[in-house]
């Protein structure tokens, strides 16, 4: 894929994102607010690059970038310009040291944010500043373009929005994983934990729950609130009336939903990916979406790092495109 350069008065259609001088006003109430509380903490340099999905993309990336410019790098494990470009984000955002944070989004598990941005292929980078999403560039472009655009980019953001980036903490180890938020979780974990050990499905989805308000991305818990609604979703279900109706029609999309949650829950994860796969490959609209979202749930089930969730991540992004 050769380089595709785009210009920087771009903006994307987004309905989360306002007009310019409504975006500007907001940075410098964010900014002021920053300063009543005695300003923004200094960060490690580990905490320039930052994986976003879906649920966190508003307070990831737009609110966010009413303080930094944020660029979003739109990847997948299976493009290899991917593989190039991204590690020389993840090294510039470092060396830039602060004036940018660089949110990379795997559109595999997040084919809506892939949409809503109207990327056709990947690698793509995009800009929100300010609650504005400029296009910058697509496809694995070389070092010196990616230097021009970000020099542009973080002028843009001074000049028009005062933005002037975040304080890095140089004496921080900039390879040190980002510190675990303090939070009475093994309290909330052990309760999660004795609710399923009681039967208390919705007791320890609750638990879970209380665990990710504080901490979104903790993984135990991540892990753990997959799993509880998964076993909550089948506790009811009759499964040789869920199996006849998924064999009976094909073409009904919560019956195969259903039927590979059945799937997982007896260990036959490759039939429940697989089910799943198919039925976003032969439907649109609302039934792919859910088809899709669902597939997305039984990947936390099973986790990101299992070879079955990677293969299957393969498959639904060649279904849908």
């Amino acid at each position: 894929m050769q380089p595709r350069n785009m210009s920087m008065s771009g903006v994307v259609d987004l309905a989360a994102v306002k007009a310019a001088g409504e975006a500007k006003a907001k940075a410098e109430q964010a900014r002021a607010q920053a300063a009543r509380q005695g300003g923004t903490a200094a960060v490690a340099p580990s905490a320039l690059v930052i994986d976003v999905d879906e649920a966190g993309f508003e307070r990831d990336v737009l609110q966010r970038s009413a303080e930094v410019p944020v660029v979003i790098d739109f990847w997948a494990e299976w493009c290899e310009p991917c593989k190039q470009l991204g590690p020389l984000l993840e090294r510039l955002a470092v060396e830039y040291n602060g004036r940018f944070l660089l949110a990379k989004v795997d559109v595999d598990a997040n084919q809506m944010l892939m949409q809503q941005f109207g990327i056709q292929g990947i690698p793509a980078v995009f800009a929100v500043v300010a609650g504005q999403a400029l296009p910058l560039f697509q496809g694995a472009a070389p070092e010196a373009q990616i230097r021009q655009t970000l020099d542009q980019l973080v002028q843009v953001a001074e000049e028009r929005f005062g933005l002037t980036g975040i304080q890095v903490d140089a004496g921080a180890d900039p390879h040190a994983a980002a510190p675990v938020p303090a939070g009475p979780y093994d309290a909330l974990l052990e309760a999660a934990m004795s609710a399923l050990d009681a039967g208390d499905l919705a007791g320890a989805v609750q638990a879970y729950k209380n665990v990710l308000a504080d901490d979104p991305a903790h993984p135990e818990a991540k892990l753990g609130l997959a799993q509880a609604e998964l076993l909550q979703r089948v506790q009811s279900a009759d499964p040789a009336e869920v199996r006849k109706k998924a064999a009976d029609d094909p073409s009904d999309v919560a019956a195969q939903i259903a039927a590979a949650d059945l799937d997982l829950v007896g260990g036959h994860v490759q039939d429940a990916f697989g089910r799943l796969v198919d039925t976003v490959r032969r439907t649109a609209g609302e039934d792919r979406d859910a088809a899709r979202l669902r597939l997305l749930e039984l990947f936390e089930v099973i986790g990101p790092e299992d070879p079955r969730v990677t293969t299957a991540r393969q498959a639904l992004a060649r279904a849908l495109y």
